[in-house]
Formats: C-alpha cells, structure tokens, sequence
C-alpha cells in the first residue's frame, strides 16, 4: 500500500485522472434520486489526500480549473443576468443578496456559540451554501495573509468547514423544492404556458395557411399590420394569384391572396381571424419552389447578430421562421439573436440553399472548435481584474480573485456576444465540456491537498458543530427563499427553484430542479441570480475570514 501510495505522490497526472473518475462514479449514484454530482469528486480527492502529507496536485491546475469554470458560467450566464433586470431583476436579485446575508449572520451567530476559528467559520459559509470559488477566495486569502509556519494548518481549516457543511448543502436545497412543491401545489406545466414569451419552454408551434378576406388587411404593409395588431408570428409563403414568392415588411396583401403563418397556436388563430379565413390549402407543402432546411449556425460572422441584421429576405430571398437552441423551438422574430450551434429553419428557392448554408457555416465540425484568441484575451482580462485590490471601510482590502475577476469579465463578454470581429460566446456544447473540466480539476486539487490535515484536524476544528450549524444555516435559508419567493413575490415556482440553486450555485440542485418542473424554467431562475450569488459569496466569505481573524 505504501509503495502505491509514494507512486501517485511521484505521479500527480495519474493521481488527478484516478480522483476525477472515482469522483464520477460517486457522483452517479443515487441515493432516493439524490446524488453528489461532479462534487463527489471533492470528497474522493480529500480521500486520497488522507493517505499521505506529501499527496499533491499542481497548484497551477487548481487554478486554472477555477477560472475556466467561472468564466464559462459567466459566458453563458450573461445574456440572461442581463436582460432579466427588464423582467424585475433588480428585486430579484436584491432579495437573493439579502438572503445571503440573512446566512452571513447565522454564520456569524454560530460561530460565536461555538466559538469556531475564523478560517473554519468562513470555509462553513461557503460548504453551507455550496460555493467552491468562494472557497478558492478563502484559500487565496489565506496564502497571501497567513505566517508561512501556520500557512499549511490554516489552509486546511476553510476546507474542514466547506466539507463538513458541504454535504448538507446539497441535500438541504433538494429537501426544500421537494417539501414546498407539495405544500403549495405546484402546476409546473401552467407556469411554463404563463412564460413561454421568455423562450425558455418548448413553444408548441404550428403552420397554418389564411385566405385574406379581411378589407382592413387589403393594402396595408406588413409592417404596419403589426404595428396595429401586435402579432407574435412570422409570415412566410404568400401565394398572389397562382405565384409564390415570400413575405416582407414591404408586402401588401390583395383580397384572396394566401399567406402563410407560423407562431403558437393561440397567436395564429388571432392572426388568422383578423387576416381572414383558413384556407383550404397549406402552401409550405408546395416545395416545388420554395423549400425549407434546418442550417446549423457555425460562422463566427454571424453569431451575435439580429436576424434582422442579416436583412435576408433583400439580399438572399429568404426568411427565417424558426430557431432551434438546444432542445427548444423558437419563433424568429427580428430581434432574435443567433448564437454558435443555433438551427435555423430558412425558406428560400431551391437555388439559394447553398448560398444560405454557406452564409451560417453549416458546419457541425466547426461548432468542436474554440475561438483561443478570444478564450485568451478574456481569461487574461478576467485575471487582471481579479488582482484589482478594492479597499472597504475599516482598513480592510480585498480582492475579486481568481473566482470572481474571471466570472465578471465572462458576465460581460457573454452579453457583448461580439466586439467587432472578437466573438466572445463559445458554442454551447463546448462551454459545457470546459465548465466541466475545470469544475473537476478545481475540485480534486482542493480534495487532494488538503486531505491530509482534513483528517488529522477534524475533532480539533469543531467537526460536529460545523455539520449541525451548516445543516441549520442551508436548509432555513432555502425553506425561506422559497416561501418569501413564491408568496410575497408572486415568483413562478419553477423559477424560483432555479434562483435556490443559483443562490447556493448548485448544479445538482438545480438538476433536481429541472427533473421536478420538466421544462427550461429553472434554468432561468439560476442565470438571473447566479452572478450575483457568486460574486456576493466570494466578498461575504473572505470579509468573515478577515474581520473575525
């Protein structure tokens, strides 16, 4: 056993791939439907670490695990943490900031009862309300503050109260959706239908052909008819006297001319009705002119931009009627703007489909491959700004970090989409696979290095007053989201799983979340409240390392 064990201390690279996937066979197993998820392997590397004072990773790797990872959320978090301040964000968010320091308070008042140390009290903040790059905050904090004689003990110290209190803020979370879903009667599938304009739900949409009989509609610009009826639909194929041809703001309809219509059922019927009557024939079955074919968005030129800025129907004959984002179907409406990996359904002539193909890329290898300039240029901005030193009352300075300097700079840069030719966003598959490699590298390298000490100072530390109090602090704070959310705020219930897992920045609850609502809803909740969880978190963390020291 020794000699293994001296063998991985010789061997780290060989160490970290053993952690990562014992930590995922871990994390897969379920337990009533709960599982640790990519966490696990947290608890294998502290594991490992046990065995032997010397067992290391790089430190290089932890840190670079961490910024991947924060930036990756911040790039596909950002659009979202944006745009939702038009959609009572700011309360939203302000209510999820003051829950936070409702757990920076207990923290506190359980410290004072346990009389915990400062570095393990911290370390509880955030296992309680599972935050890893606040750990990594503490841990910064603590190298750059801490006596080089003490440095090894205290830096073990924030990872006993983060792993202590960490397993109960997972099942905490879970407990609480699971609990209040039942109190209050949750209609899951009614909220989705109430926020299907925020395109975060399958739209049920369908195609239906109109004959205009309608005098009002005779004459008068597309443009201007929705303008007047605030329609929520697209209009493709129009048929005018035997000839097709496709619909533009500019077209003006004739009495008996076709038109062809594509939205959620309830907005055709209304479009229908004001239009004229249903026709008797559906003209997207005519292909014989005009056909339609799903193109993968792949061209970096593109991506970030409105649909109508790539003014289609003028320049290629063709118009865009859907788009398909992961699993969801969306209307194209103008505004809608196209990211890396979107499916866009194009009507055009026959003839045009290889122009249209070659203008979004088509091309499902490109969607693999990563922009390194632009990847670069934003991990370096992110690290910069985290060194940024932000002085507070009382003498105390501290910094974003490595955690937060990266995640703003992602929030931004994922909002931008573009700079001139810079293309921030990165296809989603590939955000996905990069927030998962460096979530696992963050995770076995904190596990690994601080094993050892994890073992030889749990009693020492207060172990069991750190699980009680941690276990209080998550689970009062996610019942009380919850009721506050749903009852005061009137927050949809889905949505409002989404913000508990957001503000505990919780994957596995925030996967718990998504099987319970079986829509996009909490994934919502979670991009609205996120960001600023995560930075909130990473302050309140190191401020209580500093001001209890």
């Amino acid at each position: 056993m020794q000699a293994v064990v001296e063998f991985l201390v010789e061997e780290p690279l060989l160490l970290l791939f053993i952690v990562a996937g014992l930590g995922y066979l871990l994390g897969a197993a379920k337990i009533r439907g709960i599982s640790l998820g990519v966490a696990a392997v947290l608890f294998v590397g502290l594991a490992f670490g046990a065995l032997s004072p010397d067992m290391r990773l790089p430190p290089i790797l932890v840190d670079l695990g961490l910024i991947i990872f924060v930036y990756t959320i911040g790039l596909s978090s950002g659009p979202g943490f944006f745009a939702s301040f038009r959609r009572k964000g700011l309360r939203d968010n302000a209510f999820v900031f003051l829950m936070l320091l409702l757990g920076a308070l207990l923290t506190v008042g359980f410290a004072a009862v346990f009389r915990l140390k400062a570095t393990v009290t911290a370390g509880m903040f955030a296992g309680s309300l599972t935050n890893t790059p606040a750990l990594a905050g503490i841990l910064e904090t603590v190298a750059r503050v801490a006596p080089a004689d003490q440095l090894a003990v205290l830096e073990t110290e924030p990872v006993i109260g983060y792993s202590v209190a960490y397993p109960m803020g997972v099942i905490g979370l879970m407990l609480a959706i699971y609990v209040m879903q039942r109190v209050f009667r949750i209609d899951y599938k009614a909220e989705a239908r109430s926020l299907r304009q925020y395109n975060v739900v399958e739209q049920d949409l369908y195609t239906r052909t109109v004959r205009v009989t309608q005098p009002a509609a005779v004459g008068v610009p597309v443009t201007e008819l929705f303008r007047r009826h605030k329609w929520d639909v697209v209009l493709s194929r129009v048929r005018t006297q035997g000839e097709l041809s496709l619909a533009t703001g500019d077209t003006t309809f004739a009495l008996n001319d076709e038109v062809t219509l594509v939205g959620a059922p309830e907005e055709v019927d209304r479009a229908v009705t004001e239009l004229g009557v249903p026709a008797g024939e559906q003209l997207e079955l005519d292909r014989s002119d005009f056909d339609f074919r799903r193109i993968f968005v792949s061209n970096h030129e593109i991506a970030g931009r409105r649909i109508n800025e790539l003014d289609l129907p003028r320049t290629y004959g063709a118009i865009i009627s859907r788009v398909r984002r992961g699993d969801i179907d969306l209307l194209a409406r103008g505004d809608t703007v196209l990211e890396l990996g979107d499916r866009v359904r194009v009507v055009a002539r026959r003839a045009d489909m290889p122009r249209l193909s070659a203008l979004f890329g088509d091309s499902y290898k490109a969607l693999s491959e990563i922009n390194l300039l632009s990847l670069s240029l934003g991990l370096a901005a992110g690290v910069l700004i985290g060194l940024i030193p932000i002085p507070l009352p009382g003498g105390v300075v501290i910094t974003l970090g490595l955690a937060g300097g990266p995640l703003l700079v992602g929030l931004v840069a994922g909002a931008l989409r573009r700079t001139g030719p810079v293309v921030w966003t990165i296809p989603y598959s590939a955000n996905l696979t990069l927030r998962q490699i460096g979530l696992v590298l963050l995770l076995a390298g904190i596990g690994v290095r601080s094993g050892y000490t994890f073992l030889t100072n749990f009693s020492a530390s207060g172990g069991l007053q750190v699980f009680f109090a941690g276990a209080v602090i998550t689970t009062l704070i996610a019942f009380l989201t919850l009721l506050i959310g749903y009852r005061v705020f009137k927050v949809p219930f889905g949505m409002l799983t989404g913000m508990l897992a957001g503000l505990g920045t919780q994957p596995a609850a925030l996967g718990f979340g998504l099987q319970q609502a079986d829509n996009e809803l909490p994934n919502l909740g979670y991009a609205l409240v996120f960001p600023i969880a995560t930075i909130t978190k990473v302050v309140v963390a190191q401020l209580l390392l500093i001001l209890l020291s």
